[in-house]
């Protein structure tokens, strides 16, 4: 059996700046509307679909793994932004890295409070 993540809807208040924060932050682009969704396709397939909602958002979190050169380039971004970051998906360690796994990790939240994280290993992979 084969079974991939196609595509997830992500709340938004203003959909075409989210996918935008998101396309801008991580190097992507931002797709064409496709009925009431503006997608971000992520390299592995995936497609982040933005969708406007006028109610509160439940913050969900998406994680991104990058590779360590991508991950410079990526976290240079939300820097230059001046963005909060933390080394922990409680948000108890600002303005930190984690080095899980051997890798690296940062967490950081789009403009509608989605905890948002880069990271260069899997959880559970060693190192």
């Amino acid at each position: 059996m084969t079974v991939e993540l196609n595509h997830t809807i992500v709340a938004a208040h203003d959909k075409h700046a989210s996918a935008r924060f998101l396309a801008d932050i991580l190097g992507l682009s931002v797709s064409p509307q496709y009925g009431p969704f503006v997608p971000v396709r992520i390299p592995n397939g995936v497609t982040l679909d933005y969708l406007d909602t006028s109610g509160p958002i439940t913050p969900q979190h998406y994680a991104f793994l990058v590779s360590e050169d991508d991950f410079d380039t990526i976290f240079a971004r939300v820097r230059a932004a001046g963005l909060t970051y933390w080394a922990d998906p409680g948000h108890r360690r600002p303005g930190e890295i984690n080095r899980n796994d051997g890798g690296r990790g940062a967490y950081f939240d789009d403009p509608d409070g989605h905890s948002l994280e880069i990271l260069t290993r899997p959880y559970g992979s060693g190192g």
